[in-house]
């Protein structure tokens, strides 16, 4: 309905130089550099290999991938076997691999033999066993008996496992030191805490004694590891591999609509690993998009309808009974707001839409749950709405052709995971240079050899406007500036970003936080703006809607957004809520929030889970998991990325289906009742074709005055915080970054290595850490071992004061 469909890499310019070669008899073109292994492959004859990996730079370690180069008399021919993959091809190279050359399959199966000199037999009880390049090439290519007899020499051992992390473990005497881990490590995600040590035979994978591999990537490690030398903690001794049933999915917690599979087995979910797509996350996931999945078995997961009775309590309930008093409730409570969330599917995000909209006559519906602008909704429609790869909106190959990529109000590494890779890659292979406008350098910031525009919080508009086509950072029609949603938080700073595009030629991309914020607002979540990104201050958009839905006609007033709604509600102007998804601790003031919760008349939660919500509402209903639904996530990029569901839960439903439930009862039915009907009438509403040109908002704002004995609080929320979708993932949440404040090197050295940081909310005494920050800034990681700063001690931006703690 609101986004292009998927644009395709264009083919190899004809500029492209290449050579000829003959692989096995076969001759074949291919572009120059291309390695012989590479050529192979292109030819149908797959080399044996376990260092090689096509993402990795070559190193040439395990030699398993030996072929025969004789000389065809042009200078072209070795007098031994090579290793196919860090050799280039040449023109007229001839190759002989094992298919044709005896000297070649001699060569390969001597390697096996080495390598299973030392490697434990120990297959039955490996994690590896039954999905493992060793075992599968031993068979193919290496030999049919063995001359080593363990009584003439002990193979080598090692205590095991070791703790790497609290997440993965390493078992050294099967490790075939191919340094994959490694090098993944060094070159993909700039983590080099891990490496090869020793010599000879006691070379193995070594970490730092006194500290942990430190990755929030960890995981990629364990599943290109082409043996069983690194395990997860979480999956280790579960099952099979061959027990599997493996389903391909989207990763849920970010909006980089990361590909993944989802392996289970008998029902439940065993383990995740990163899917294969190139124009997206390539190989790789965050170990949260790995580990974080038992949020969805938890034991407070919500299995039945409930409704409140008339003592005060929630009892069980049939969804038929649930549906009719959902429906007498809402009725009854004069004026409706509808706080949907943002980890929606597009689909659960547009009955969402409709039914405020046509089940409750309202346009008081907001996505968002954060402190909030009518800036933000004005760009987010004027800016983001009906963009995508089809029609110029930047992309991930993009980030890697830019020659600059400014970042404003985003944190990529904590943020967007499969985005800070990619940048990281643009930056080693191409040298675009990645530009922060920040309080402080980052960890990531520097992974990605980064350049910082040190920016006290509320100052982001001014340093954006100081930007342009000239100076230290100069952008251009390649340059793309990627505006995180907590910018919304900085007046007048996502109309100044909007305004340097204009003003450079460079793309503008909107990268929220949580899988379904793009969805939500392309589906219509936002009290301004209808689905296929149609103005409600538009008449026209509004008929056309109405005439879509089959209703007389739609509100002629925007509706109020998230924090107006918890005002209304507080203020008795409105007296019910829908709420489906949204943590009290996300919103802009959850102590309103929670105090709207009790003053509604009338609450009716959807969640998967019992929480702050749930307890406070007056009918609960159980919704589905992504595993147990199909749907659609919209990525940062506005590319569609659908999946279809793992399981069948008969204890959950959809939560476009609670709505079409309530809505007939209500009588005025939204025309849906599956996934796939609900996305069949997205498509027939299409996207918006008149002018948008409304939305374009100035404004204007003075810059934060961070002088004065208090200072401004930066904060974000780290990639492992103590988010409930990571709940029952100990051991990942064990891998989360410790809580530190940091400071510069006057206030550490004025205050001490421990502070207390005191706002209008309360306080947090925290150890401090020298940063690059103004005298007047403080940064502390939001959501981090239990605080929520938004609800324990100020709103971002606001005023704090620092002093020395008092221990």
């Amino acid at each position: 309905m609101t986004t292009a469909p998927e644009k395709t890499d264009a083919a190899v310019p004809d500029t492209v130089k290449t050579v000829s070669v003959t692989i096995d008899g076969i001759q074949v073109s291919v572009p120059e550099n291309t390695l012989v292994i590479r050529a192979a492959e292109q030819v149908g004859v797959q080399i044996p290999r376990f260092c090689d990996h096509p993402l990795l730079a070559p190193v040439g370690a395990c030699r398993q991938c030996l072929v025969d180069i004789p000389d065809a008399g042009n200078g072209r021919g070795f007098p031994k076997p090579q290793a196919s993959c860090t050799l280039p091809v040449a023109e007229g190279m001839v190759v002989n691999t094992q298919v044709t050359s005896e000297v070649a399959d001699k060569a390969q199966q001597g390697i096996m033999e080495f390598l299973l000199i030392n490697h434990p037999l120990d297959c039955p009880v490996c994690d590896k066993g039954g999905e493992c390049p060793l075992q599968n090439q031993a068979m193919s290519n290496g030999r049919g008996e063995s001359r080593f007899f363990e009584s003439g020499g002990l193979k080598r051992t090692f205590p095991k496992p070791i703790n790497i992390s609290a997440q993965v473990l390493l078992d050294r005497e099967r490790c075939v030191l191919c340094a994959r881990c490694t090098r993944f490590s060094a070159q993909i995600s700039g983590d080099p805490f891990i490496e090869l040590i020793e010599r000879g035979a006691l070379q193995q994978v070594g970490i730092y004694e006194k500290e942990p591999y430190d990755s929030y990537f960890s995981g990629n490690t364990i599943q290109i590891c082409p043996v069983g030398a690194l395990t997860s903690a979480e999956y280790r001794f579960r099952s099979r591999p061959f027990d599997l049933v493996s389903t391909p999915s989207i990763a849920e917690h970010d909006a980089c609509g990361s590909a993944i599979r989802v392996d289970h087995r008998r029902g439940k979910v065993m383990r995740r690993l990163a899917g294969n797509d190139p124009e997206v996350n390539e190989e790789w996931i965050t170990d949260k998009d790995r580990f974080a999945f038992h949020y969805a078995t938890a034991g407070d997961r919500l299995t039945y309808p409930q409704v409140r009775d008339t003592d005060g309590e929630l009892r069980p309930a049939s969804w038929t009974e649930a549906f009719a008093v959902a429906a007498r409730g809402l009725r009854e409570a004069g004026g409706v707001g509808v706080l949907p969330g943002g980890r929606l599917t597009a689909e659960d995000a547009y009955a969402y839409s409709k039914f405020a909209r046509v089940a409750l006559g309202t346009h008081d519906i907001d996505f968002r749950a954060r402190p909030l602008s009518a800036e933000e909704a004005s760009f987010l429609a004027a800016k983001v709405v009906l963009t995508g790869p089809a029609n110029g909106a930047p992309t991930y190959a993009d980030l890697e052709r830019a020659n600059r990529v400014l970042l404003v109000g985003f944190e990529p590494e904590d943020e967007a995971g499969a985005v800070f890779l990619r940048l990281r890659k643009a930056h080693l292979a191409s040298g675009t240079q990645v530009v922060s406008i920040a309080p402080h350098t980052s960890r990531g910031l520097l992974k990605m050899g980064g350049a910082l525009i040190r920016t006290a919080p509320g100052d982001e508009a001014a340093a954006l406007d100081e930007l342009g086509m000239t100076g230290e950072h100069p952008l251009d029609s390649t340059s793309v500036i990627m505006v995180g949603e907590r910018l919304a938080t900085s007046p007048g700073a996502l109309s100044s970003a909007a305004g340097l595009a204009a003003r450079t030629g460079a793309r503008l991309a909107w990268v929220p936080r949580r899988a379904g914020d793009r969805g939500a607002v392309e589906t219509g979540c936002l009290p301004n703006l209808l689905p296929g990104g149609r103005p409600v201050a538009d008449a026209q958009a509004r008929v056309d809607v109405a005439t879509t839905w089959g209703i007389d006609s739609l509100p002629e007033t925007p509706g109020r957004d998230a924090d107006q709604i918890v005002a209304a509600v507080n203020a008795g102007e409105l007296g019910g809520l829908v709420v489906g998804g949204v943590d009290p601790d996300d919103t802009a003031d959850p102590a309103a929030f929670r105090a709207a919760l009790d003053a509604a008349s009338f609450v009716v939660a959807l969640e998967l889970r019992e929480t702050d919500v749930t307890r406070a509402a007056d009918v609960v209903f159980p919704v589905a998991a992504v595993i147990d639904k199909a749907g659609m996530f919209v990525t940062w990029e506005g590319r569609p990325r659908s999946f279809d569901a793992v399981f069948t839960n008969p204890q959950a439903l959809p939560d476009s289906r609670v709505l079409a439930g309530i809505a007939e009862e209500l009588d005025r039915p939204l025309g849906f009742r599956t996934v796939g009907e609900v996305r069949a009438q997205m498509e027939d509403l299409g996207p918006w074709d008149g002018d948008r040109a409304a939305f374009d908002a100035v404004v204007n704002t003075a810059p934060t005055d961070t002088s004065g004995e208090t200072m401004a609080l930066s904060t974000w929320k780290q990639l492992l915080d103590h988010g409930s979708m990571q709940d029952g993932d100990d051991n990942l949440r064990a891998t989360a970054r410790h809580a530190v404040a940091r400071v510069s090197r006057a206030v550490l050295e004025a205050h001490g290595e421990t502070v207390t940081i005191t706002g209008d909310r309360g306080e947090w005494t925290l150890p401090a850490e020298v940063a690059d920050l103004p005298d007047g800034v403080v940064w502390v990681p939001a959501n981090n071992a239990g605080n929520g700063v938004l609800a324990d001690l100020a709103s971002p931006g606001s005023r704090v004061t620092v002093k020395g703690a008092q221990l």
